[in-house]
C-alpha cells in the first residue's frame, strides 16, 4: 500500500498548513484564519484535481522542500519561486509529478511573499472546528513546519482540473485597498481622514498573518478617550496609539479596544498577502 505522507526535509521561515478557513467562530473568539491569498490556494487545489477548499501549504519569503512517501501531483503557486524535484527544475504555476522519495524544493520567493503547494489529495491532518489551518493567533490546527514533521496526504482524485495555465496576478508594485469608512471614523479628525484618502503608507516590516503595518503619516484623532473591546472583521483598518493604520488580515483577534477608522474590501486582501515590505500602500474610499 502506497504511503500517502510527506516528510519536512526544510520548513522555511514560516510553513503553515491552510485551507479556506474556519467561519462562524467569532462569537466564541476563533478568528477565520485560513490561505491568506484564497485564490492562489484554490488555483493549486484545481491543477492538481482537488476541492477548492482542500489543505495546502503557504510558505513565507524562503519556502520550504518536502519529500512526498509515495509519487503525488503537486502544483506551486501563488509568490513565483524557483521549483526543483531533485535538483532538476521544474514547472511553477502547473501540475507536476513528483516521484516516492524525491525532494520537492520551493525556492525564495522572486516577486511577492507568500508562496502556496497544493499536493493532490490535500493535506490529511486532522481538522479543528471544521478547518485544518493553522491560526497563530489562537494556536488551533497544526503547529507550523519544522523539520521532520511528517504530513499525513489524502486520497487523490482520479480525475485532474481543466485548468493546466491559469494567469496568475503578480505581486503588487504598489498595494491600492478600496475602502469604506468604519464604525470609529468619527474618532478622527477632518485632516486624518483626508490624510488616509490621499497620503502614501508602506508595508511595515513587522506584518505578519494577523495584520499588514504600515509606516508613514499618523492619523490623528479627535476622541482621546479609551475605547471599550468591540468586535473586529477582516479587513479592518484599525489605528493603534502611533497613528498607523494596521490593517486586519486571516488571524486577526476577533476583538479589540483601538477605534477602526475603515474597512478594506476582502477581494483586496489577497495582494496585501504577497505586499513585501516597502511596498507602496494607498487607501482609496468607495462607497
Amino acid at each position: 500500500m502506497t504511503d500517502r505522507a510527506l516528510a519536512v526535509v526544510r520548513a522555511g521561515a514560516l510553513t503553515t498548513v491552510q485551507d479556506l478557513g474556519r467561519t462562524g467562530f467569532a462569537h466564541l473568539g476563533v478568528p477565520r484564519s485560513g490561505a491568506l491569498d484564497p485564490g492562489a490556494a484554490r488555483l493549486v487545489n484545481r491543477l492538481v484535481g482537488n476541492p477548492e477548499d482542500a489543505a495546502v501549504l503557504e510558505t513565507t519569503v524562503n519556502g520550504c522542500a518536502v519529500r512526498p512517501r509515495g509519487a503525488v501531483t503537486v502544483a506551486v503557486g501563488g509568490a513565483p519561486c524557483p521549483v526543483t524535484v531533485d535538483g532538476r527544475p521544474a514547472a511553477w504555476g502547473t501540475a507536476v509529478r513528483v516521484p516516492a522519495g524525491a525532494l520537492l524544493d520551493v525556492g525564495p520567493a522572486l516577486r511577492g511573499l507568500r508562496a502556496y503547494v497544493g499536493f493532490g489529495g490535500g493535506l490529511a491532518v486532522e481538522p479543528v472546528l471544521g478547518s485544518r489551518s493553522t491560526d497563530l493567533l489562537s494556536g488551533l490546527g497544526p503547529a507550523p513546519l519544522a523539520d521532520g514533521t511528517v504530513l499525513p496526504l489524502g486520497a487523490a482524485s482520479a480525475v485532474r482540473g481543466s485548468v493546466d495555465a491559469p494567469p496568475w496576478p503578480g505581486p503588487p508594485e504598489e498595494l491600492v485597498l478600496r475602502v469604506r469608512l468604519g464604525p470609529r471614523h468619527d474618532w478622527f479628525t477632518p485632516g486624518a481622514l483626508h490624510t488616509l484618502a490621499t497620503r502614501a503608507y508602506r508595508v511595515s516590516a513587522a506584518s505578519n498573518r494577523i495584520g499588514l503595518r504600515t509606516e508613514g503619516p499618523p492619523l490623528h484623532r479627535a476622541i482621546s478617550a479609551e475605547l471599550p473591546s468591540e468586535g473586529m472583521v477582516l479587513g479592518a483598518v484599525q489605528v493603534p496609539p502611533d497613528g498607523r493604520p494596521v490593517v486586519f488580515l486571516a488571524d486577526h483577534p476577533t476583538t479589540g479596544g483601538y477605534p477602526v477608522v475603515a474597512v478594506v474590501r476582502e477581494s483586496d486582501l489577497a495582494a496585501a498577502a504577497q505586499a513585501v515590505p516597502g511596498t507602496v500602500v494607498r487607501f482609496v474610499p468607495v462607497r
